[in-house]
């Protein structure tokens, strides 16, 4: 079976990361929701990809480092708005004004309804962060489902990350971003239970590689059914893509 992993939530049919994003990816079944952590100055985990904030939101005294700035700053940005200047033909009036979502919002509205796949972003710049996820864990009761039942997976391109969150709780499912065909799968076995390569690098080589060491393979990020096909027939455990419902469809459900 092939998890359907919403990458940012069903981004590529709402903003990244907002409420009519992932609300849209629960509604189409996804396996999995996608939340990219960054961390504001304030120590609050947000749902949000980029290190600053000038790609995503508006106005225009939104910008600048995302850890440069408080939950408060941060909410009062407009992080929907630019989905409809760059995607005319799937702009929603609703998109505009959508206001940053925290790990924590999501966790009190979803739970273990669904499984969760957070990714440390920038973990260098942001000092506790891992222990922030942790405590979220704690807070909303999933840190046992995880350890039990993967409910939760956390990702990071991080070594350092993956290996600090070990440290603190070595139960937790990992996985371990990759880029660069050459990393080596016999150390990430230590430390994670799969890997996320970039879907250019899975081929039968990885795979039974990944294979051979005990490893998930989650490629990312997917969007066109032929290359959803080809992963499929590869074997792959997940895929992340934008569109949650092509996936769904490539796969029957």
């Amino acid at each position: 079976m092939t998890d359907v992993i919403a990458h940012r939530g069903a981004s590529g049919h709402a903003p990244e990361h907002t409420w009519p994003a992932y609300e849209l990816a629960m509604r189409m079944g996804a396996d999995f929701l996608e939340p990219d952590l960054q961390m504001t100055r304030d120590g609050h985990l947000i749902a949000f990809h980029d290190e600053t904030l000038d790609r995503t939101a508006r106005p225009s005294a939104c910008t600048g480092p995302v850890h440069a700035r408080t939950l408060d700053e941060i909410q009062r940005c407009d992080v929907g708005s630019w989905f409809n200047e760059r995607y005319p033909e799937r702009a929603r009036p609703e998109f505009e004004g959508q206001r940053v979502v925290t790990l924590a919002e999501l966790f009190e509205r979803w739970g273990d309804r669904v499984r969760w796949y957070p990714e440390t972003k920038n973990p260098a710049e942001a000092p506790g962060m891992e222990e922030a996820l942790l405590e979220l864990l704690d807070r909303y009761d999933l840190r046992e489902p995880a350890r039990r039942r993967s409910q939760v997976l956390i990702q990071s391109f991080s070594a350092d990350s993956l290996r600090h969150i070990r440290s603190l709780d070595p139960e937790l499912p990992l996985i371990q971003l990759l880029v660069d065909p050459d990393q080596d799968l016999e150390e990430i076995a230590r430390y994670a239970i799969g890997v996320g390569p970039n879907r250019t690098l899975v081929d039968p080589a990885l795979m039974d590689a990944a294979r051979a060491h005990g490893l998930l393979v989650h490629p990312w990020t997917v969007d066109e059914p032929d290359e959803m096909d080809r992963l499929i027939d590869l074997g792959v455990d997940g895929i992340f893509t934008n569109f949650p419902d092509r996936l769904l469809e490539r796969l029957g459900r």
